[in-house]
């Protein structure tokens, strides 16, 4: 596994330096794969089926290492991986910049390492980060597509102009589904019911060198970023939006993940369905197969 050196292709930047308080366990290495695969094993192997060529890890100093020896044991010599550490729980735009040795300087994506985000949405960012790499992008999906089960979750509610440029993220609370097949959101806020096709964001994004520079500049800004204040990249992004553009890459497919407990076996459950389906490959890493 390569861990330094210059990348050839799109890099993925997966942020696993999150501490999970809801889910109480290690999220990226939930097993929910059909053979008992970690979450992590799925989001790099879409990346990398969907065209990516690097994945750059983002580890924290308390759960770091039982992700990397899970990653060095399992995942094939092939993958080119690197490391990166977040030393201080400062939020995501720290996480990011924590992987400025290895992008920065080109047009990269940025991703969770618990949301599961399928080929479709990976492969729309790999593909615009290879031909329109100057303009900023976010993967959104349905509203309908990226919940699973009952359980509240927050959901950013992407407001889209008519070609296709992000207006603004408004962060809604306790979103859920509904018996009947409705979407609440039990925020106190209106509108409480939720279109099942509004575009959501899962934290996918492709960011440009300018816009790396402009995280930069909020994290330095931020001078009382702490583990109860942290700077978020959608914070960030929507006051960025005056003078960067970003482009809704609208997505095809579910996006899944384990924020609860509960979520475990509804995802294993729905991933066992994409896979008898044929919507998804029976195992991993289906990329660096040879015939």
């Amino acid at each position: 596994m390569s861990q330094e050196g210059d990348a050839a292709g799109p890099t993925l930047v997966i942020l696993a330096a999150g501490r999970a308080k809801r889910y109480g366990g290690l999220k990226p290495l939930a097993p929910v794969g059909t053979h008992g695969e970690a979450v992590i094993d799925l989001v790099a192997s879409d990346a990398l089926a969907a065209g990516f060529e690097t994945i750059v890890l983002v580890l924290g100093p308390a759960s770091g290492p039982a992700i990397r020896y899970h990653v060095e044991h399992t995942w094939p010599e092939a993958v080119d991986v690197r490391f990166a550490t977040q030393p201080a729980p400062l939020g995501t735009v720290s996480a990011v910049l924590a992987a400025s040795d290895y992008v920065g300087a080109a047009p990269y994506g940025v991703g969770n390492a618990d949301d599961i985000y399928g080929r479709n949405g990976c492969a729309l960012l790999a593909e615009h980060l290879r031909k329109d790499g100057d303009a900023n992008a976010l993967v959104g999906y349905r509203l309908a597509d990226a919940v699973i089960g009952f359980a509240p979750v927050t959901r950013g509610v992407c407001e889209v102009a008519d070609d296709g440029r992000l207006l603004g993220v408004d962060e809604r609370r306790r979103v859920h589904a509904t018996t009947d097949g409705e979407f609440v959101a039990d925020d106190g806020r209106e509108p409480a019911t939720l279109s099942a096709d509004v575009r959501v964001s899962m934290n996918l994004w492709g960011f440009t060198a300018g816009f790396h520079r402009t995280l930069r500049a909020a994290m330095d800004d931020a001078v009382d970023a702490s583990e109860e204040s942290e700077v978020l990249l959608p914070e960030v992004v929507t006051q960025s939006l005056g003078t960067s553009s970003f482009t809704i890459l609208a997505a095809r497919g579910r996006c899944i993940g384990v924020t609860h407990p509960g979520d475990l076996s509804l995802v294993q459950a729905e991933l066992n369905r994409e896979v008898a389906a044929g919507e998804r490959p029976a195992g991993l890493w289906p990329s660096l197969r040879t015939s």
